[in-house]
């Protein structure tokens, strides 16, 4: 029987995997080619003139979790493809969002 943790050895991981955030790094292993929250990620999809896809959360939101479900609805190959995604975690700064995706 595999473990997460075989999974993740078997995987690559994405933008996440260097951010200090527990609710970003629970994603570093999605299949969605997910970037943190930055300028830089605003700017390379503008320069790709690719639409945002944003998803906000944070570790504890019970919500956030079962959107996980999303890589079941939604081809993911398909998302990186024509999309830059971006994740962002709330509890990094005070804001009104939370467990919310965008399609920009």
């Amino acid at each position: 029987m595999s473990t997460p943790e075989d999974n993740k050895q078997n995987r690559k991981p994405n933008r996440l995997i260097n951010e200090k955030s527990p609710y970003l790094l629970q994603h570093a292993y999605n299949p969605v080619n997910w970037n943190p929250w930055s300028e830089e990620a605003f700017a390379k999809a503008k320069a790709e003139d690719k639409p945002i896809f944003l998803s906000i959360g944070y570790s504890t939101c019970h919500w956030c979790h079962v959107h996980k479900s999303i890589y079941i609805l939604i081809p993911y190959k398909l998302v990186n493809k024509l999309n830059l995604n971006i994740r962002k975690d709330t509890s990094d700064k005070d804001t009104n969002f939370t467990c919310i995706f965008f399609y920009i």
